[in-house]
């Protein structure tokens, strides 16, 4: 075990779960994105909805969606930042059903594309996204994470899995769900290393392959990594 696992992530306070944890959520989200986001919504479920404001959660939700890290020091005026980024972002407390109490719903908008992601914040500054736009997903911003929007039909798995051995990467965790049988489904791929360019451009060039995205691993900032080194 980790130095950082035993005495909690590097942060700008006051809650590993509340604040760090809502900060990759919404950093994972804004890496979903191609472009920056110009409207977002969360929906704050459980303890979040609860405790948001005392907690930080508030602030850090819209910090992670402008691309800060939980150790980054703008957490504190995430809110100016935003709308000097011109991001407009409201919340909003819901009953999300049977999912963890620390869970946000983010609704987001950016130029030409929105999005929608679930995730829980489980302790520890650790997290898991559960859905991504109306499909199931599992990943938690540990790893390097492919995210696949594809045809259902045989053969697509292994050849996604073939593509990322092929370049040198190795599969940490895999989950696959589809809308239906013969429709849309969306994989989640948490490896151990980013996949170059050409594995990415190859994939998206498919004709299965309708959305693609290479999210960065989002546990460690700058301040975290130094202080593990």
């Amino acid at each position: 075990m980790a130095l950082l696992d035993q005495i909690g992530p590097v942060m700008v306070g006051p809650s590993s779960s509340h604040t760090a944890g809502a900060c990759r959520i919404a950093l994972l989200a804004r890496h979903c994105l191609l472009t920056r986001p110009r409207r977002a919504r969360f929906v704050l479920h459980g303890s979040f909805a609860k405790t948001a404001r005392g907690h930080g959660t508030e602030l850090a939700l819209v910090a992670g969606l402008c691309g800060a890290f939980p150790d980054d020091p703008r957490i504190r005026d995430a809110f100016d930042v935003a709308r000097a980024e011109g991001l407009q972002f409201e919340f909003a407390a819901a009953d999300l059903g049977d999912v963890h109490p620390n869970t946000v719903l983010i609704e987001a908008e950016a130029e030409g594309e929105s999005l929608s992601l679930l995730g829980s914040s489980l302790g520890g500054g650790l997290v898991q996204v559960n859905r991504v736009n109306g499909f199931d997903a599992r990943f938690t911003g540990s790893y390097y994470t492919l995210l696949v929007l594809h045809k259902d039909q045989p053969g697509v798995i292994a050849r996604v899995a073939g593509v990322v051995a092929d370049d040198g990467g190795n599969i940490g965790t895999i989950f696959s769900a589809r809308e239906r049988r013969g429709g849309q489904a969306l994989m989640s791929v948490e490896i151990d290393k980013r996949l170059e360019q050409y594995a990415l451009d190859y994939l998206s060039s498919l004709p299965y392959v309708t959305w693609l995205r290479a999210l960065p691993e989002v546990m460690q900032g700058p301040l975290a990594a130094e202080a593990a080194s």
